[in-house]
């Protein structure tokens, strides 16, 4: 037996386990649907409910910051957003905290509405509309991204919220959120160096932007076409596990990351902006930044490489994230030298 085998084994004990937090029949049926961040189940109950049951990754965030994300949420979609709800345990606590019995390893889970909806698409896959679609699609996702922002600049946060920052610590310093882009070791010297320069000089561009409330709130940080769910002419946004403080254009480039160098890139993001900008301000000069945090994310997916190596996602994603990356520090760097 593998040792992802003896994690899941864990994992199924581990959600069985936690049903009696939700006074939830046992008898119920659990399926995995999803093991990449968290182990996330779809939960149907006896009586026809139907949930999706999340085992977070241990140590990722402390209780307040998970507690803190179900605020948001939960906020965001009392104010007409498209989002899971939060079901609170039978003590009416936003998660439950259990110990895995032969690790001793504790683990965070907690219980959402399930939303039947369609992935846009995934990293792996791509996605897979006509462009049409695709661009309808992505108009109406930067109008859900431009919403969210707006909701964040005015939504009055409760006592201890508290979340990382996709900041220049966060993103690639030595606090960084997912790791260090510096310790990914496929790296050559010749490209680390690139990368060493290029980051230098984005940390100069990012501390003139600053972190204005015009430029830097609460964002999602994860509008990967796997967490946008197409329900009829609805698209729901799931899965807030990375959700924090960072900048407004790093949400877009996130949501566009993957799609570069697409026959449909420039139909889809222009579609995205034309959507996000009918219900949020973001001006030229702005938008003009957009390569940047492209830059950004790339450095935040290095180090992501890094400390998630052993998954089969980053094996298969390093080679293209590493080539990406240097071909956009190298991009970026020309550009400001000239």
């Amino acid at each position: 037996m593998t040792d992802l085998d003896q994690q899941l084994l864990a994992f199924n004990a581990l959600a069985l386990a936690s049903l009696e937090k939700w006074d939830i029949d046992p008898g119920s049926k659990l399926s995995l649907i999803k093991h990449r961040e968290n182990a996330v189940y779809e939960l149907m109950t006896p009586d026809g409910g139907r949930y999706a049951l999340r085992i977070h990754r241990a140590g990722y965030h402390s209780d307040a910051a998970l507690r803190s994300e179900l605020q948001w949420m939960s906020a965001l979609n009392a104010a007409g957003l498209l989002t899971p709800q939060s079901v609170k345990t039978r003590t009416n606590d936003w998660f439950a905290v259990l110990q895995e019995g032969t690790s001793g390893e504790r683990y965070q889970v907690d219980m959402l509405s399930w939303v039947d909806g369609k992935a846009l698409g995934s990293v792996e896959q791509g996605l897979s509309d006509d462009v049409a679609t695709l661009a309808a699609n992505y108009r109406q996702v930067g109008v859900l991204a431009a919403r969210l922002h707006k909701l964040t600049e005015s939504w009055p946060k409760p006592e201890g919220f508290t979340r990382h920052a996709w900041d220049i610590d966060g993103c690639f310093a030595e606090h960084a959120v997912w790791g260090r882009y510096r310790d990914l070791e496929v790296l050559t010297p010749e490209q680390m160096a690139t990368l060493d320069a290029a980051s230098e000089a984005l940390t100069t561009l990012l501390s003139d932007l600053g972190r204005g409330p015009e430029v830097y709130g609460l964002i999602h940080c994860d509008l990967l076409p796997e967490n946008l769910l197409g329900s009829g002419e609805d698209i729901y946004l799931i899965d807030f596990d990375d959700a924090g403080f960072g900048w407004y254009l790093f949400e877009i480039a996130t949501s566009l990351f993957f799609l570069l160098g697409e026959p449909y890139f420039d139909d889809v993001s222009s579609a995205l902006i034309e959507g996000y900008r009918s219900e949020r301000a973001l001006p030229d000069k702005q938008l003009a930044l957009l390569p940047a945090f492209f830059l950004l994310r790339a450095l935040v997916y290095l180090g992501w490489a890094h400390t998630r190596s052993e998954t089969e996602t980053a094996k298969e994603l390093t080679p293209k994230i590493v080539a990406a990356a240097v071909e956009m520090a190298e991009a970026f760097l020309s550009k400001i030298n000239n």
